[in-house]
C-alpha cells in the first residue's frame, strides 16, 4: 500500500465559518510538504473528492467546520473508522438508501458513503485511515469571512495538520476499544 496523503479542505466560503476548511488548506499549502502529500481545496465539490479518493490514498485528512457543542474556535481531531461494525441491511433490516448525489451539499459522511459505493463498484481501496480536523463554528449564516475565534484557530489547525503529515501524531489514542468515530484531541 502506498503512503499517499490527501488533505481535503471542504466547506462553503459563502457561509461564514463553514469556510474554515478552505482557509486552513490555503494556508497549509504555503508550507513545504512531502511529495506524497496533496493539499486540495474541494470547497463544496464533495462528489469530486469521492472520485479523487479512487486514485488511492493511505490517509485522508478532511478539514471542515465541525459542530460538536464546544466553544467557537475549538479544534477537534476525530478518527473516522471505516469498520463501523454491523451494517444495516442484515438480519431483516432495510438496506440504507444510496447516497444522495447533491454535489454542493455533501457532508463528510455523505462523501465517505459515496466512496464506499464507488469502491464496491470499481474494486478500488478506500483510504486506510480517515481523520477529520474540525473547528467549532460560531456561525454558518450567509456571509463571507470567518468569525474571530475561528480565524484565530486556523494557525493552530495548520500546525496540527503539519504534525500529522510529518508523523507527529501526539494526540493519537491507542485504546483498543475503537468506536466508529473517536475524538483524538480537542483544544481548549
Amino acid at each position: 500500500m502506498n503512503a499517499r496523503v490527501l488533505v481535503a479542505g471542504i466547506g462553503n466560503v459563502f457561509l461564514g465559518d463553514d469556510g474554515f476548511g478552505v482557509e486552513t488548506v490555503r494556508e497549509l499549502a504555503a508550507h513545504p510538504l512531502p511529495e506524497d502529500v496533496e493539499v486540495v481545496d474541494f470547497g463544496v465539490r464533495g462528489v469530486h473528492l469521492a472520485y479523487q479518493l479512487l486514485d488511492g490514498y493511505d490517509t485522508l485528512l478532511l478539514v471542515d467546520a465541525t459542530a460538536r457543542g464546544g466553544a467557537p474556535g475549538t479544534l477537534y481531531l476525530i478518527e473516522a473508522d471505516g469498520s463501523a461494525g454491523p451494517q444495516p441491511g442484515g438480519d431483516g433490516e432495510p438496506a440504507p438508501p444510496p447516497p444522495v448525489l447533491d454535489g454542493h451539499h455533501m457532508s463528510p459522511d455523505a462523501v465517505l458513503a459515496l466512496l464506499d459505493t464507488l469502491c464496491a463498484g470499481t474494486g478500488a481501496t478506500p483510504p486506510r485511515r480517515t481523520l477529520v480536523l474540525g473547528c467549532e463554528p460560531a456561525g454558518v449564516e450567509e456571509g463571507i469571512g470567518l468569525s474571530a475565534p475561528v480565524a484565530a484557530a486556523v494557525p493552530e489547525a495548520v500546525r496540527m495538520a503539519l504534525d500529522l503529515i510529518h508523523g507527529r501524531d501526539h494526540g493519537r489514542d491507542h485504546d483498543e476499544t475503537d468506536r466508529p468515530r473517536r475524538e483524538l484531541r480537542r483544544t481548549p
